[in-house]
């Protein structure tokens, strides 16, 4: 498994993390036991990083990578978490008492003293013109409750105004196929700055696995279904806010750049990785089957040009009218 460093954090990580949302709930059934299952398969098949936030099943994310970690005695991982997602997203809300009682939290969930990252999970555009919500954050890297401190995004200039302040040492954006608008900047601009990149959403909810159809039916506690129109957090966070219909014929013309023993779902998250600037990427995976799939696109080879050239084609001519001016 390649190893890249996470910008400011100093830290080597894998170029394929494990995402723990899925592990934590809103993606249907979960079963922690097959969770565990599949963190460790991940681990063996080289994943070093895994990403999480206290929010993701009100804390359940967090406590099954604890029981993870216990098991892995000797053995080095870096996990990320987020907080602010729990309190209500009002920019008074983002206080260092605040961040100390968070961040207390998911030491106590994760089982560690010092959390290696913590990121503010998606915060309100104002937060990133307030100071003294970074200087808190300095506050608990001076105290040694967390050894680094990012932020992730919704939007392009969220990230570009988030990496003004020195001490952001990642950013977490979405990143995919059928996202393609933080390629044309901000990527540049992270890697000017030394500041590390984790690519979310990489397969689109799902979609740039090639597996979906119109006739696939989630669960109802499966984000896919009740947040298909946004009704519970930013639409982009669901199919990359692709139309699903767009989606099941973009993925369909994608298909024929999979080469021989590998899956759609690979070629995507190499796609990634072949951009400059991308530290690393987090697909969620809820089954050792999965995640040891994920965990292979790192020793895919990568894309030829002319495979890169068509997915920027897709991209222009069928979903860039549809997600580009938005995030």
């Amino acid at each position: 498994m390649e190893h890249r460093r996470l910008g400011r954090t100093g830290r080597d990580v894998s170029v394929i993390g494990f995402g723990g949302w899925a592990i934590g709930g809103s993606w249907g059934t979960v079963d922690d036991g097959e969770s565990l299952e599949a963190l460790h398969a991940a681990a063996d098949a080289g994943v070093t990083l895994i990403d999480t936030a206290d929010v993701y099943g009100d804390g359940r994310s967090e406590q099954v990578i604890r029981r993870f970690l216990g098991e892995r005695p000797g053995e080095t991982f870096f996990v990320a978490t987020k907080m602010g997602r729990r309190a209500p997203l009002d920019p008074a809300e983002y206080t260092l008492a605040n961040f100390r009682a968070w961040t207390d939290r998911s030491r106590e969930n994760l089982g560690v003293d010092t959390l290696d990252l913590v990121q503010l999970h998606c915060p309100p555009t104002q937060v990133l013109y307030m100071p003294d919500v970074f200087e808190a954050l300095d506050e608990l890297v001076a105290d040694g409750a967390i050894a680094a401190y990012g932020v992730s995004v919704e939007k392009v200039e969220e990230a570009l105004k988030a990496i003004e302040f020195p001490g952001v040492a990642s950013i977490q954006v979405i990143f995919n196929m059928v996202r393609q608008r933080p390629a044309d900047r901000f990527l540049a601009e992270a890697a000017r700055r030394d500041v590390g990149v984790l690519a979310r959403v990489p397969l689109a909810s799902g979609l740039l696995t090639g597996k979906l159809t119109a006739a696939t039916t989630f669960e109802a506690d499966d984000h896919r279904l009740f947040n298909r129109h946004g009704e519970s957090f930013d639409v982009g966070e669901t199919f990359a806010g692709v139309d699903y219909q767009t989606g099941l014929e973009v993925v369909e013309e994608l298909k024929a750049l999979v080469p021989e023993g590998a899956t759609l779902a690979q070629v995507a998250l190499r796609w990634i990785l072949q951009h400059e600037g991308v530290s690393a990427t987090i697909p969620g995976a809820k089954t050792p089957a999965q995640a040891r799939a994920n965990a292979a696109a790192g020793d895919l080879a990568p894309l030829p040009p002319e495979a890169m050239a068509r997915v920027t084609e897709l991209y222009e001519t069928r979903v860039k009218p549809l997600v580009h001016q938005r995030w």
